[in-house]
């Protein structure tokens, strides 16, 4: 889709809400003007996108948060993500006759129990000021109602059609006429109205347990899935402390394992000594380090993370200035890296939303939440309306993989958000969706704002590359990068050893980046969102 945009940075002296939709902006601002917290506003905007953004996000998906708190100064993580069955083992796919988890289907979609009501429930608990049911007010109304189907969301039912049509209830609504809805048509879930009314009135309970968690886990049982009654019941959020490391006068903050968010501080910390700031914007020389930086962050990534109540992971080694010095020597400034010297295994194929809300008070929440994959599993949960992820998907049925599949484990995450400080004070809340491409794209975003001044507009609109694959047969190492970098530094990469692939100006497949930045001086609220989802920041 081609894509157009001169939109400035949006203001707000009070308030602000960015997210891939519009529509779920609004309504995290509305749940803002009426008196509702940070808090209040992500649950609420969270909620409409799951209804009116469904082939990136679901009540079946995880969800992990950064909250700050005003108050205390501090930034709290909350871990919301799904965990395997207890019935879930690498024999119980060796004896489908399976080497690897499937992408689609019942089985990765009971594989892990949804996680992301959970953790709307309990920041809601700490944090919330509204009641929860005004908080899902819109969702349930675009749910019952109905809600705008957008080209892009037109676009990818088409495109996935295949994946959906084996599932009646996928079809019967995302296509209630057999055939992928126009853009401009509308679309209804009525079964995700009554699901979200049940959480309205009971919290996660609503959902895990009573009407919802029964049909969810009757379901499961009839199709010959995983999870159960009593899986659905022990689901839970979990509080901890995120990661945060220095880049030059930003502390940043970043979600914990099992989530990859400490490849953005390994990658500042490789970066940090070559002053980027004094090279030239978009040079050749810029995007070679960072894209070396991303190949020893990545090749980290897949030899230790994992969920951290299973395996041990070297977090504070692997953060560790002294160790990115270490690290450093592998770079080389004038020939790309040899993917098989640092070799990494991901896939930039995912769909996910960001969502940055900062209210009047000062308080903030950096929240993404994914399906995984687009439609996630492509099942629905029977008459629940809710849409089942598949990042169950993610687990390694490697014996010996830190990520291998172990019943109650979370997998790998590529979910992960940022909250930074500059000068002691809150500053930034930024995200975005594109599985491995997250870590890379807030690492172009900081450098874009840090190094090179740009505004969170500007930040999110630069023309942006990842390094990796969508897809099998193509190299691991291809460098994917929008057109409008200059010709002469995708020419000076493609000299330098890279597998270039050349992008159009514009591509969604770079992601949807979202963020909120605060002025120093006045406060000001200055939100920013990506042209290509959606969405919009909205400020009051």
């Amino acid at each position: 889709m081609k894509i157009d945009t001169g939109r400035p940075v949006s203001m707000g002296p009070n308030g602000m809400v960015t997210s891939p939709h519009t529509l779920a902006s609004q309504a995290g601002a509305d749940v803002l003007r009426a008196g509702g917290s940070a808090v209040d506003a992500a649950i609420a905007t969270s909620a409409v996108l799951s209804v009116i953004y469904p082939h990136m996000t679901s009540l079946g998906g995880d969800a992990f948060w950064l909250i700050h708190d005003a108050n205390t100064g501090a930034v709290r993580y909350l871990d919301g993500g799904g965990r395997a069955a207890a019935s879930a083992s690498i024999d119980s796919f060796s004896k489908h006759g399976l080497t690897e988890i499937p992408f689609r289907g019942i089985l990765p979609a009971t594989l892990t129990t949804p996680g992301a009501v959970a953790s709307w429930d309990q920041a809601h608990r700490a944090y919330g000021r509204l009641p929860l049911s005004r908080n899902l007010e819109s969702a349930i109304g675009y749910a019952r109602n109905g809600f705008p189907v957008t080209a892009r969301l037109a676009g990818w039912i088409e495109q996935v059609q295949s994946d959906l049509q084996p599932h009646a209830q996928t079809m019967a609504i995302f296509m209630p006429d057999g055939r992928p809805p126009k853009p401009g048509s509308k679309l209804t879930n009525a079964d995700l109205a009554n699901t979200l009314g049940a959480i309205a009135a009971g919290g996660a309970d609503g959902f895990y347990r009573g009407e919802v968690g029964r049909a969810l886990a009757q379901f499961s049982a009839d199709q010959g899935g995983f999870f159960t009654a009593a899986d659905l019941a022990a689901q839970s959020a979990r509080w901890g402390e995120p990661l945060k490391g220095q880049y030059r006068d930003l502390l940043l903050y970043e979600t914990p394992a099992p989530t990859q968010g400490f490849t953005v501080l390994e990658m500042l910390n490789l970066l940090e000594p070559f002053e980027l700031h004094k090279r030239e914007f978009q040079s050749a020389d810029m995007v070679h380090l960072m894209v070396q930086s991303k190949q020893l962050a990545y090749h980290d990534r897949d030899n230790y993370l994992g969920d951290p109540a299973f395996v041990k992971v070297p977090m504070d080694r692997l953060i560790s200035k002294a160790y990115a010095d270490q690290r450093r020597a592998i770079i080389d400034p004038l020939r790309a890296l040899p993917w098989d010297k640092v070799p990494s295994y991901g896939s930039l194929s995912g769909d996910t939303v960001f969502i940055a809300v900062v209210d009047a008070q000062g308080n903030a929440v950096s929240l993404i939440q994914s399906l995984y994959g687009v439609f996630g599993s492509a099942v629905v949960a029977g008459r629940t309306g809710v849409v089942l992820q598949n990042r169950g998907a993610y687990f390694s049925l490697d014996p010996a993989h830190p990520n291998r599949l172990e019943p109650g484990k979370t997998p790998l995450h590529t979910l992960i958000a940022s909250i930074g400080f500059r000068n002691d004070k809150l500053w930034s809340v930024i995200g975005c969706m594109g599985a491995d491409g997250q870590p890379q794209i807030h690492l172009q975003t900081y450098i874009n704002l840090i190094d090179f001044g740009l505004d969170i507009q500007q930040a999110l609109e630069s023309p942006r590359w990842l390094s990796g694959r969508f897809g099998l047969g193509e190299p691991r190492d291809t460098l994917h990068i929008e057109a409008r970098f200059p010709k002469a530094t995708i020419d000076a990469l493609e000299q330098r050893g890279h597998i270039v692939d050349r992008w159009d100006n514009w591509n969604e497949l770079a992601g949807h980046a979202h963020g909120i930045v605060i002025d120093p001086q006045s406060g000001m609220r200055l939100g920013g969102s990506d042209p290509r989802s959606d969405g919009a920041a909205i400020g009051y």
